[in-house]
């Protein structure tokens, strides 16, 4: 089965309602690949959701950067899933490295809002990824195996979920898998997939790379059998995210 290469922009917590605009009109100008090619998903700081969402181009989605792990009520600060699917925004990305290490969140808790998101009708980039301590020793595949275990183990049905990988020691440093390393992870995800969940889910499910994705490295990327786009972060609020965009068709003729 063909799996569509899918391009997320996060924003991270970056942005006026100016940069905002800017950004949009940027993505709304763009000549890139068809829908059929390359699913684009931006997610911008909760504040600009409605506002992106009402002037984005129609075939490019959005997603919320986060949501709470149940049903809403007295979690002064939080947003719930419920929210977001009554703003009739489609996405939301969960368990990113800057969750769990600034804010505490277990492989357990992600498990639980990948699981309650899900359940509630919105799509997921659920993220794993290693520390740089943990590749050095030797554990990257034993902790991105645990994270994606405990997510597993909580769903059943993998059709709305897309996998980021994200090497922690590559987010936001310029230091960058080599598209050996980020093909070997990914080849080895796949494999978890296939032998403790399905052949199918294995075969389907997008496993997407993070960690300083730019113009200038990404098509070498996208070239990578088990790379099936990617989740980008500063580079998503400049002009390079649309060239990220087009090395859909890198794979497309691959």
């Amino acid at each position: 089965m063909g799996r569509k290469f899918f391009v997320g922009g996060n924003w991270k917590c970056n942005g006026t309602t100016e940069d905002v605009k800017k950004i949009v009109s940027m993505l709304n100008a763009a000549e890139v690949p068809s829908q059929d090619v390359v699913e684009v998903v931006v997610s911008p700081p909760y504040v600009f959701l409605p506002v992106v969402k009402s002037s984005l181009r129609p075939d490019f989605h959005v997603a919320a950067q986060n949501c709470w792990v149940k049903k809403g009520g007295a979690y002064t600060g939080e947003v719930s899933a419920e929210m977001l699917v009554n703003l009739d925004i489609p996405w939301v990305i969960l368990g990113h490295s800057e969750r769990r290490a600034l804010f505490g969140e277990s492989n357990e808790f992600v498990g639980d809002k990948v699981a309650y998101a899900l359940a509630q009708g919105l799509k997921v980039i659920a993220c794993v990824g290693e520390t740089l301590e943990q590749r050095e020793v030797g554990d990257t595949f034993d902790v991105v195996a645990a994270q994606t275990k405990a997510i597993a183990g909580r769903i059943s049905d993998w059709t709305n979920v897309v996998l980021a990988y994200e090497p922690v020691w590559a987010i936001g440093t310029g230091k960058v898998a080599t598209p050996a390393q980020a093909q070997e992870v990914h080849f080895e995800l796949r494999k978890w997939l296939q032998t403790n969940v399905s052949p199918e889910v294995a075969a389907s499910t997008r496993i997407i790379y993070g960690g300083s994705v730019n113009g200038g490295n990404c098509k070498e990327l996208a070239g990578q059998p088990d790379v099936d786009g990617f989740l980008v972060g500063g580079a998503s609020l400049k002009p390079e995210f649309i060239d990220i965009i087009k090395s859909a068709e890198t794979k497309k003729n691959a």
